[in-house]
């Protein structure tokens, strides 16, 4: 890890005046070092006078609010640059797409997002400006020491770099360390988010105390960490300490044999004794607090990594000549393959299809024939690969804006999430603006208006997180309801009959007739056959059949 990351300090441009202000206390710190040993060595060599200690004391007042004013301000540009750091890593997330947080762990991102960036507060209010002031107060003694006496202030300059060669020294092997350290917490987070969201299938497969002791060898793992992290803390600590007060040793003895001999005045041994200690101390806090902030400026090298990652073409394409409208415009997918980086194979291999406006089309096949992968490259959520190209109308979809898109779309997934707040809040997610009334319509539409209105609260009823006070169709129905509460011209349906009971799941071909006339319906099923509409069947990417069923009456 570099002393000074010039990348934390880029994207900390809502800091900067902070720590502008950090800086030039920290000029103003070193020059009330040097007045206040000039005044200590006069008041202690010569007859100490009512002015001489008034003016001591306000020099003190005067460096103590220096430094409470460094280390606010200091505070407060941690808490810029933290908030700009997230915002950034949130939205940058967004932009990567559901297909890229689904090769990381959910838990690690959440952990370096939360614990990881508040390791940036040691960096910013402790480590900065003790740096600052490691930069220029050693220097501005030297001189004013070298005016005073020149061989003290040659001893001084020679013995001055041994604290920094220490600090390094140690450094090395801390960088590795921490590095451990932050790994090992983010894996636990990760881990023991995974663990808790699964605690219903754990306890149902008795699988809960093994995963207790894995949750327990990875926390013994990062305690071992910690500790080792902190005992190089106290060896760099020692190592720091001993070396400055070996140089101060050095400084005192040539200065008290010079002034036993005669060769200096008291006040000049005065003042080098007084400003000696002060050579070394920023030197030696620096070191200290570099091991204190060496999680935080781990977790943001972390943060960089992820910045770093290349959007999408698609996030970043310009907007097309005029808007699309799916209510009459076609898409036209030509040679679209699709490969992850996991996954020997391509989930969709140049597949051609045109989906025209009011189609009713049914995806069906095995698992892994690609039938999500589809919906994922409809949905923008991955990108065609080898050449393929996908058209609206007379626009390449890849320059269309992703949110211009996705407003004409209503997507079901496999296992839709729920947030924790109430009933009509998750099925206001379709449209924020909806009414009341018209949340109760989509519910009756999608057959959830019955449940919904059993429960204790009706509408209001807390689901809890992931919704897991509601049944798994429950949650499917109310991401039904979320779907046609949109009116989107596009309507994507991942398995929508999974989780629904038999009643149901024979009611939705006629639900989706009736309220998608006119509109675009694409539905993944591995096995129920529609009785209207085309059907299309995927394997191993690659559409290999299509049967044109009767038209909805």
């Amino acid at each position: 890890m570099k002393p000074l990351d010039p990348r934390l300090l880029r994207y900390s441009a809502a800091a900067r005046g902070y720590l502008a202000v950090t800086v030039a206390l920290g000029l103003a710190a070193t020059a009330l070092i040097l007045l206040q040993a000039g005044l200590l060595a006069r008041l202690l060599a010569g007859p100490a006078t009512g002015t001489g200690i008034a003016l001591l004391a306000a020099v003190l007042l005067a460096r103590a609010a220096a430094g409470y004013g460094g280390e606010v301000t200091a505070l407060r540009a941690a808490a810029a640059v933290k908030s700009q750091l997230r915002r950034r890593l949130t939205a940058h997330a967004l932009a990567l797409g559901p297909s890229w947080l689904a090769r990381r762990r959910a838990g690690e991102v959440t952990t370096l997002a939360t614990r990881g960036l508040d390791g940036l507060d040691a960096y910013f209010a402790r480590y900065l400006p003790q740096l600052v002031l490691a930069c220029v107060v050693p220097f501005a003694v030297l001189i004013r020491v070298g005016l005073a006496d020149w061989i003290s202030g040659v001893v001084i300059g020679v013995t001055l770099p041994l604290v920094p060669l220490f600090a390094i020294l140690v450094g090395l092997h801390t960088k590795a360390v921490t590095q451990r350290q932050w790994r090992l917490l983010a894996r636990l987070g990760g881990h023991f988010l995974d663990v808790v969201e699964g605690l219903p299938t754990l306890k149902l497969f008795g699988r809960g105390r093994p995963q207790a002791e894995v949750i327990g060898a990875v926390t013994d793992d990062y305690r071992k960490a910690t500790m080792s992290s902190l005992r190089l803390a106290f060896l760099s600590g020692f190592v720091l300490d001993l070396t400055a007060a070996l140089a101060t040793a050095v400084v005192a003895v040539e200065v008290g044999l010079r002034l036993l001999a005669g060769h200096m005045s008291y006040s000049t041994a005065l003042l080098v004794l007084l400003l000696t200690p002060e050579a070394y101390l920023p030197l030696r806090a620096v070191g200290a607090q570099f091991h204190a902030s060496t999680e935080g400026a781990a977790a943001a090298q972390d943060v960089f990594e992820i910045l770093d990652t290349p959007r999408p073409a698609a996030a970043t394409a310009r907007p097309a000549r005029r808007p699309v409208d799916l209510r009459r415009d076609a898409i036209r997918l030509t040679g679209v393959s699709l490969t992850y980086p996991d996954r020997p194979g391509p989930a969709l291999d140049q597949v051609n299809l045109t989906i025209r406006p009011g189609d009713h089309i049914t995806l069906t096949g095995p698992s892994g024939a690609g039938k999500s992968s589809l919906l994922a490259v409809l949905l923008r959520f991955a990108e065609p690969a080898g050449g393929g190209q996908i058209r609206v109308g007379d626009a390449d979809l890849g320059s269309i804006p992703p949110g211009e898109w996705r407003r004409q779309i209503a997507w079901v997934p496999q296992d839709p999430h729920l947030f924790a707040a109430s009933v009509a809040d998750n099925i206001a997610l379709g449209d924020p603006a909806a009414s009341r009334g018209a949340i109760a319509w989509a519910a009756a539409a999608a057959g959830a208006a019955a449940f919904i209105e059993d429960l204790p609260r009706g509408y209001d009823t807390e689901v809890g997180e992931h919704g897991l006070r509601l049944s798994s169709g429950q949650r499917q129905q109310i991401a039904l309801t979320r779907a046609f509460l949109r009116d989107a011209p596009l309507l994507l349906l991942d398995e929508p009959a999974a989780h629904l009971d038999a009643a149901t799941a024979a009611r939705l071909d006629q639900i989706l007739d009736t309220l998608m006339a006119g509109r675009t319906v694409i539905r993944v099923s591995h096995d129920q056959r529609p009785s209207t509409g085309q059907l299309f069947t995927l394997d191993n990417g690659r559409l290999v059949q299509s049967i044109a069923l009767a038209v909805a009456s």
